[in-house]
């Protein structure tokens, strides 16, 4: 009889893994290096090790295991291949059938920020709803679009990437994608700390920002201490962010916007900035779409990846 579901979240410094009950009780989680060197061949034999050893310590059957399954920093293709991976060392990698491989139980795969969406909406901040988008604002932007409980996808796993919508013309500097104007030059802690550079370059107006170092939790705590200049720079985050979730409602029509990532820990002061944006830009159908913080924290991959598994029985 199956009683448990592993869940991974593999990233570029380590690998998250946990263990649960069917209807998503965490039993235990640790992390395991990750282990990049010799085009990370060893990252999954490490991550098929560490699950028998827990196994072993715990004493559960292979035949208990209702499978395991994994978030990637990558496209990941409905038949769980990962064409490249740039932060493990990846290249053309069939994670699904190399950890069913290694484990003799069924596994899945999908993107990170995806997983971390579906783990969102089971046990997270997006409890209850059916049709959500998960934002990560964390050094980029990281999407999950989930329709009807379903992760969105798109043809070669590439979906939800909402960081890489074009949102602003005349943008000079490239984003990490190689184009110009990206969501994530603005919204994301990075562009945080950018759209911060350029306004206390503007004038010499005082600000506790012209003192030690720039960071997107410096600038909202000063926003709450009342800074000018640190809520003028909220504003033009709130206005460009809320414009591209705007855009982003319009064609998907979410019951809820789940925001996590470090940004988010600034906690509802964001949606202050946010919202207004997003009201003026957005279809009106999709004007009573919620916002709420996501709950999981670093625990959503995991998560989310073992609801990967449940959903395919």
């Amino acid at each position: 009889m199956q009683k448990y579901v592993f869940g991974v979240d593999v990233g570029g410094t380590t690998v998250k893994i946990g263990y649960f009950d069917l209807e998503g009780n965490v039993l235990d989680k640790w992390e395991i290096p990750t282990r990049t060197e010799d085009g990370g061949k060893n990252i999954l034999p490490d991550v098929a090790q560490s699950i028998k050893d827990k196994m072993a310590e715990n004493g559960i059957a292979q035949e208990e295991v209702a499978g395991v399954g994994a978030g990637v920093p990558g496209p990941v293709d409905g038949e769980g291949h990962v064409d490249v991976a740039v932060n493990l060392g990846w290249k053309d990698v069939q994670v699904r059938d190399e950890l069913q491989n290694l484990l003799g139980v069924p596994a899945m795969a999908g993107n990170d920020a995806n997983v971390a969406a579906l783990g969102e909406m089971w046990r997270g901040g997006g409890l209850g709803c059916k049709n959500l988008v998960a934002v990560t604002l964390g050094t980029g932007i990281g999407g999950g679009i989930i329709i009807d409980g379903k992760l969105l996808t798109g043809a070669d796993g590439a979906g939800g990437e909402i960081g890489h919508i074009h949102i602003v013309d005349d943008e000079p500097n490239a984003c990490g994608c190689g184009n110009h104007g990206c969501l994530e030059q603005y919204g994301s802690a990075t562009g945080v700390v950018t759209l911060a550079k350029r306004r206390l370059a503007k004038d010499d107006k005082a600000s506790v920002l012209r003192d030690g170092e720039l960071s997107a939790k410096a600038v909202f705590d000063a926003v709450k201490a009342g800074d000018e200049v640190a809520i003028d720079i909220a504003k033009e985050f709130g206005e460009i962010l809320g414009k591209g979730l705007g855009m982003i409602a319009s064609v998907v029509n979410p019951e809820m916007f789940v925001i996590g990532g470090g940004v988010s820990k600034a906690g509802e002061v964001l949606f202050d900035y946010i919202k207004p944006s997003y009201e003026k830009y957005v279809f009106r159908g999709s004007l009573n779409t919620r916002f709420a913080l996501a709950t999981l924290g670093n625990d959503a991959g995991i998560y989310g990846a073992a609801k990967l598994v449940l959903d395919a029985r």
